[in-house]
């Protein structure tokens, strides 16, 4: 599956300094399958949580010493996603508000219009919504009628991107169904029988991103785990998919918010 973030366990704690700060890390430890290269990895998440993944019998001055080497990499990410924390705040639904589509910022336009049924559309770098009337509960009608017009969308772009990628897949046959549903932790998730699960949210990241997902998934269709065998399919298919999920990940919290 797709996910927002990592769910690993057994974690060790350790932390660094960096300027005038402390920055904490965790370890997780994994098998190393013999004849594999020794890799010690590094993650930084949208939650800024420092993750170091390696190999279970690394020594620990090895694993602060890559860490190290990587500091600077590390607190520049820290400081691009609490620079995005600062501006995700609950939506009221009204005019001027930020929201996405497809990767782009729109800008929310609420209107009132009695001659008018109400309505989504894109509008000139705008989102606009209209009411026949506004009242007390224009923002909960608001947020109603974007994400029914996010849902409808969704499975239009959906669809679109499934038909485009799926000449890549050669291991998939026929045109795999999928479902929409919103999701907190996942972004996509494929069944044992090969139908897709994707969160309508995905709806507003790059095309390139909502890509990476679909492929992930149907990679899945393949390998249900995330064997070496796994990777190795989808790097096949998108060589640069660490890149992709870093700029979807870097963006989660904006698009999951609502």
């Amino acid at each position: 599956m797709a996910s927002v973030c990592s769910d690993e366990r057994s974690r060790e704690e350790y932390s660094f300094v960096y300027g005038d700060e402390a920055v904490s890390y965790e370890v997780v430890r994994k098998p190393h399958p013999e004849g594999k290269k020794r890799k010690i990895s590094i993650r930084v998440h949208p939650d800024c949580q420092v993750l170091v993944t390696a190999p279970d019998d690394a020594v620990n001055s090895d694993i602060h010493e890559a860490v190290l080497k990587r500091s600077k990499w590390i607190w520049n990410a820290l400081i691009e996603f609490r620079s995005h924390q600062k501006f995700v705040q609950d939506k009221q639904y009204i005019s001027g508000e930020m929201t996405f589509y497809l990767g782009k910022r729109y800008v929310l336009k609420v209107v009132e219009d009695k001659e008018s049924t109400a309505s989504v559309k894109m509008d000139r770098g705008k989102l606009l919504v209209t009411l026949p009337r506004f009242g007390s509960n224009k923002g909960k009608l608001v947020k109603g009628l974007l994400q029914d017009w996010y849902k409808y969308r969704a499975v239009i772009i959906f669809q679109e991107r499934l038909n485009h990628l799926l000449p890549q897949a050669t291991w998939v046959t026929g045109i795999p169904g999928f479902r929409i549903m919103k999701m907190q932790k996942q972004w996509g998730s494929c069944s044992a029988k090969g139908s897709l699960l994707l969160n309508p949210h995905l709806v507003k990241a790059p095309k390139e991103c909502i890509d990476y997902v679909v492929l992930h998934e149907l990679c899945h269709i393949a390998e249900h785990n995330h064997s070496e065998r796994f990777w190795r399919l989808l790097r096949q298919v998108m060589p640069h998919w660490k890149e992709v999920k870093s700029r979807l990940d870097g963006m989660a919290e904006l698009y999951l918010n609502e």
